[in-house]
């Protein structure tokens, strides 16, 4: 893992993870140990980046179907009063919201990303194989 972080606003924190399960749980770790230098994001507000970014890295851990050595790379933006979570990997998928049954023990990640934030997407990765997908949530004093 590697991380890089300006102190300044607009604020960045940018991580590489391998491709594995064990990866989200610290990547919400990392998230929340960051939050506390970004004094513009509340407790609530990193509760529900930490539960985005958990989603978003799940599926990148679970869907990607790359090969063990691609990595994942997670970016959290603070910047003109919006805390920006973006989740990049080297799969080809299409992210879309499923309908799961009342059964389902899976589906409902990008849903709960699509209720959560206030506003999320995805794109081709700018300069390689695979897409990102990114969510975003208004600060407190910009809702």
């Amino acid at each position: 893992m590697t991380a890089v972080r300006l102190d300044t606003l607009p604020s960045y924190v940018w991580w590489r993870f391998t491709r594995h399960p064990r990866n989200v749980a610290l990547s919400r770790r990392l998230l929340r140990e960051q939050a506390r230098a970004w004094e513009a994001v509340d407790g609530e507000t990193v509760e529900t980046a930490v539960l985005l970014l958990s989603e978003l890295m799940t599926n990148a851990s679970k869907h990607a179907r790359v090969s063990p050595g691609r990595e994942i790379h997670a970016l959290c933006v603070v910047t003109d009063g919006t805390l920006r979570i973006e989740v990049s990997d080297a799969g080809d998928g299409i992210p879309r919201r499923c309908r799961p049954s009342a059964y389902d023990e899976a589906g409902r990640g990008l849903r709960l990303v699509a209720a959560l934030a206030d506003r999320w997407g995805f794109c081709p990765r700018p300069h390689g194989i695979g897409k990102t997908v990114w969510c975003e949530l208004a600060l407190p004093a910009s809702r």
